[in-house]
């Protein structure tokens, strides 16, 4: 599934193409995903500008002077900007026309989910799926001072806290597991038991292993694109994510592999206490 980076690398490869130009159409080729496609989306774009690109978690938002599109990837979906004329595919679900170019979003799956959120209906925050929301991990707010204060009456394992997303958004699986690394955390340790110096690195490592994976144009999973077609390459540094029973990259002691909450746990036994 695509995580934060992934979205986020779609996002800044879409700015270009979309902020500050104007819906001319709307093409939606089945009646939705996930859920419905809003019924009268068609006339909701059609004719206004795009003031620009956002993302909150892994939903990427378009936003629009009377309300904003909100878009999730699901587990298989992918955005390209691509001539509007070109024909579509099997499993090409909706096409945004802006002028001679479309966003086109593709889903084999149908996990994905597109939704309309009018400005008359409150701030965007208040979203249902966005209102319960931990903080982004990327912004200055989110630090170890943070995390130790709001994990004090969490007895579930941090790795457990971290996927949860109430606290802190968008640190996915492999990004959960690589950053417990690099802060020598073990992701079975209870999350009230961590002390404020380690949630300090652990923080920063999240940050750094968010950044470093965006910078990288995300991970190749099995499904993910980017919006050029190509496919990211953050997985070739992994230390510890889907590496089990090979060396640790820093004490060449097997990575091992667990079972979290239904989730693929890896981590280095001996580096990570």
């Amino acid at each position: 599934m695509p995580e934060l980076p992934e979205v986020e690398v779609t996002r800044q490869g879409l700015d270009p193409h979309l902020h500050g130009q104007i819906v001319t159409g709307v093409v939606m080729r089945r009646a939705g995903l996930r859920w419905s496609f809003p019924e009268q989306l068609p006339g909701l774009l059609s004719g206004r500008r795009i003031l620009s690109t956002g993302r909150r978690g892994k939903y990427l938002l378009l936003h629009f002077e009377h309300g904003s599109l909100l878009i999730h990837l699901g587990m298989s979906g992918h955005l390209r900007i691509l001539p509007a004329e070109q024909p579509a595919a099997k499993h090409d679900h909706l096409d945004i026309v802006v002028g001679a170019q479309a966003l086109r979003m593709t889903d084999p799956r149908r996990f994905g989910a597109v939704l309309w959120h009018d400005n008359t209906e409150g701030p965007l925050e208040q979203h249902v799926l966005l209102r319960g929301l931990g903080v982004e991990p990327l912004q200055a707010d989110f630090n170890g001072q943070f995390l130790y204060q709001q994990s004090r009456k969490r007895s579930a394992a941090i790795k457990q806290v971290l996927l949860a997303g109430d606290i802190v958004v968008g640190v996915g699986n492999i990004y959960a597991s690589e950053s417990l690394f690099k802060a020598r955390i073990r992701p079975q340790t209870a999350a009230q038991r961590i002390s404020l110096q380690r949630y300090q690195l652990l923080a920063h490592a999240i940050k750094e292993t968010l950044e470093r994976a965006i910078t990288q144009g995300g991970s190749t999973l099995k499904d993910f694109v980017g919006v050029d077609g190509q496919s990211g390459y953050f997985q070739q540094s992994y230390f510890v994510y889907d590496r089990a029973g090979q060396p640790c990259r820093l004490c060449e002691r097997p990575v091992q592999q667990i079972r979290q909450g239904q989730r693929s746990t890896f981590y280095c036994a001996h580096c990570q206490k």
